[in-house]
Parts: C-alpha cells; sequence; structure tokens
C-alpha cells in the first residue's frame, strides 16, 4: 500500500535526517518526497508517500515522537506509481 503523508516541524539541519531515518526503521519506503521551508525557514514542510505492507499507524506514531515534529497527517491511500516501460 502507499501512503500519503503530510508532516511539519521545526526546521534544523537534522529534522529531515531523523525522518529518513524512521521511515527506513519502520520498514517503510520513499515513493515520493517534497519538503520545502516555511514562515521564513522557520518551519519545514514534507509531502512524503511511502510504501509498505505494514500499517501506516506503526509509521506515524514514531514520526511523532521525533523531536521537533509539530504535526502528523496521513492523507490515506494513493494509488501505487506504474512505471512506463
Amino acid at each position: 500500500m502507499n501512503y500519503l503523508m503530510i508532516i511539519q516541524g521545526e526546521n534544523s539541519p537534522e529534522l529531515l535526517e531523523r525522518l529518513l531515518r524512521v521511515i527506513r526503521h519502520r520498514g517503510f519506503f520513499i515513493q515520493k518526497i517534497n519538503a520545502e521551508c516555511t514562515g521564513n525557514c522557520k518551519l519545514l514542510h514534507v509531502t512524503v508517500t511511502v510504501s509498505s505492507d505494514r500499517p501506516v499507524s506503526l509509521l506515524s506514531k514514531q514520526i511523532e515522537k521525533i523531536f521537533g515534529i509539530t504535526q502528523v497527517a496521513v492523507l490515506g491511500q494513493t494509488q501505487p506509481v506504474k512505471e512506463s516501460a
């Protein structure tokens, strides 16, 4: 299953690294990711599509525990991206 997640947090040099490590350690694969600074670069807004057979709640609960994360929203399942031949 693919899941679309919106994650917001305080912008710091290590926040994105921590986020990627948690995604990997929980057994999810990144299909698509977009990160941008907002609010005079004080906030980090990350949109990520992840895939796994595991429940997404296992991942979202761990992301919420990362220092600096202020909001995590799972918008639901998405259709798998099909590669063209």
